[in-house]
């Protein structure tokens, strides 16, 4: 189990789990599913039921290669799902790289912000997250999703993205975000190629030292798709990578990750009940 709690945030004495509710028609896996803010609101009150301990509404694909969004539209998409799931006493985090949804977010009852770019993509996000006081995911990231593959290049991953984690760590307290606001995460599949994602899993002990929870989102990414292909070379579809993302979900949180982001909730839920059990049962010796 993790050692580290989040003010704000559920303390399960477990690795956390995080739903995603994709508000948009393009994210790579299941875009346009929830697309209308009722199903939307629907399915997050559904994940919760399944046991999903946060709820991350996103309303901007970071799929390779997707186009950005106008900020009114990304606020039109998040805006009401948020409101409404906070309402029934939902945790909500809200997944976004601007700083005026994360204040419309925040208002509408968002507990913690996840941006993907740590900070990079909007300056002023840090300065936000500081004045409102709730959690605040610093994600590994290199670039927009246009030209990120293009930037990912390491001679050693591991210590490259905890040296870069650490510099926006160092880069986002100075604009008066608390240390303990703070989440990081390796960033798996943003600037990384299938070798590069396994050696930041592989590495979690590494990450740890950084001194801050750590979340790992591997849930449905093209690495698994791509380890599982089939005789002819085809990397197994987005939607059929659930039972490898649970393998991952078990040994992340018995390496002690502090939450995973996933699609499909129910299963996740159970392996890091399992993971908890068999880590507590390690520690007794």
């Amino acid at each position: 189990m993790s050692a580290f709690t989040v003010p704000g945030l559920p303390d399960a004495g477990r690795c956390l789990v995080m739903g995603v509710v994709n508000v948009t028609p393009d994210s790579f896996s299941d875009g346009g599913r929830w697309f209308d803010p009722e199903i939307a609101i629907a399915h997050g009150l559904a994940l919760v039921e399944q046991g999903a301990d946060i709820v991350d509404v996103g309303g901007e694909s970071t799929r390779p290669g997707a186009a950005r969004v106008s900020l009114d539209e990304e606020l039109r998409r998040v805006e009401p799902v948020i409101r409404a799931l906070s309402a029934e006493g939902v945790v909500v985090s809200v997944d976004t790289m601007r700083a005026e949804v994360a204040e419309v977010a925040v208002a509408a009852g968002a507990r913690l912000v996840n941006d993907v770019s740590g900070g990079l993509a909007d300056p002023v996000m840090p300065r936000v997250v500081a004045a409102s006081g709730v959690a605040y995911v610093v994600m590994h990231w290199r670039g927009h999703s246009r030209d990120m593959e293009s930037r990912a290049i390491y001679s050693d991953v591991v210590t490259e993205v905890s040296e870069e984690l650490r510099k926006r760590v160092d880069s986002v307290l100075a604009e008066g975000v608390r240390e303990e606001q703070l989440i990081l995460d390796p960033g798996l599949g943003f600037s990384k190629q299938a070798d590069h994602n396994w050696a930041l899993l592989a590495g979690l002990d590494r990450l740890r030292e950084l001194g801050r929870p750590l979340i790992i989102g591997a849930s449905r990414k093209r690495f698994l798709g791509r380890l599982l292909a089939g005789p002819d070379g085809e990397p197994r579809p987005f939607a059929e990578n659930d039972d490898a993302t649970l393998a991952v979900t078990a040994l992340a949180a018995r390496d002690g990750a502090w939450c995973v982001r996933v699609h499909d909730v129910r299963p996740n839920a159970d392996a890091v009940r399992v993971a908890a059990a068999w880590r507590a049962a390690d520690e007794r010796g």
